[in-house]
């Protein structure tokens, strides 16, 4: 804890539950809290609305409009929250192939130069499967990484060039690694990436606002509980996708391994 009533990092440890048990979990909470309120909380406000005429047209009126308000805010967020995976998996397939096409330069330079060069990149893609991404689906910056990336920069270093040709295939090398680097480092940062605080705090209230509205209605209990619930289990169902989506790389919305998993069979087949 880190002194706020709600922190999103406090609740990570859910993104450890299959997805199908998770998102159940957010529509019977959503559902137990709506159905719970109808029995303890609604028949104290409906004291505010009780004697009024067409009480129910004028709470129907008002949750109409605050569902608009609310529904456009769930939606740019759900967007966001895709957003924020997408352009994390778009950096994850440029370091890919910015890696790839790394690995076919240093592929033309003189062995033993070229024979130590690939292996090193073959180490460092293989470090990134089988060890950097369990960590960056706990949350975890991975860090080893960068000791690999030092090890093979000093090693591309210490070739001299000796003809025009290697000079151009020595260049362009470098410059390689350095797109390398840049899409490795904006990685590292999506790990941590995720929905501020304040956003959750709106998300939440509007719930709870909504559910409030929702217990003013004057029906049959029954009826109240059926269609109060359908529109709370809805509620989870769109808290959950947004939580899904929160980190790129944890939940079932994520991103995976695949593009140096690719990589790794080439270089294995080279």
């Amino acid at each position: 804890m880190n002194g706020r009533w709600f922190d999103p990092e406090d609740w990570f440890w859910l993104y450890d539950i299959p997805p199908h048990r998770l998102s159940l979990l957010f529509i019977a909470a959503f559902v137990g809290f709506y159905w719970a309120g109808s029995i303890v909380v609604r028949p104290f406000l409906r004291q505010f609305v009780r004697n009024t005429p067409g009480s129910n047209d004028i709470v129907g009126y008002v949750l109409s409009c605050f569902c608009v308000f609310y529904g456009l805010l769930l939606g740019l967020i759900a967007v966001t929250a895709y957003q924020n995976v997408s352009d994390a998996a778009g950096n994850v397939a440029r370091e890919a192939a910015a890696l790839s096409a790394l690995y076919e330069d240093v592929s033309q330079y003189p062995e033993p130069f070229g024979q130590n060069l690939r292996w090193l990149l073959r180490d460092y893609t293989r470090y990134v499967i089988k060890y950097a991404w369990p960590l960056q689906r706990r949350g975890v910056v991975p860090e080893e990484g960068t000791i690999r990336t030092e090890a093979f920069h000093e090693r591309l270093l210490d070739f001299e060039p000796q003809t025009p040709a290697q000079e151009i295939v020595h260049a362009e090398a470098l410059r390689q690694f350095n797109t390398f680097l840049e899409w490795r480092r904006l990685r590292l940062l999506s790990v941590k990436s995720s929905l501020p605080a304040s956003m959750w705090y709106v998300m939440i209230l509007g719930a709870i606002l909504n559910i409030a509205i929702c217990w003013l209605f004057d029906m049959r209990f029954v009826t109240q509980l059926v269609l109060g619930g359908i529109l709370a289990a809805y509620l989870g169902t769109m808290m959950h996708l947004i939580f899904d989506m929160n980190q790129p790389f944890r939940g079932d919305v994520s991103i995976t391994a695949e593009p140096f998993e690719a990589i790794y069979r080439r270089m294995d087949d080279a």
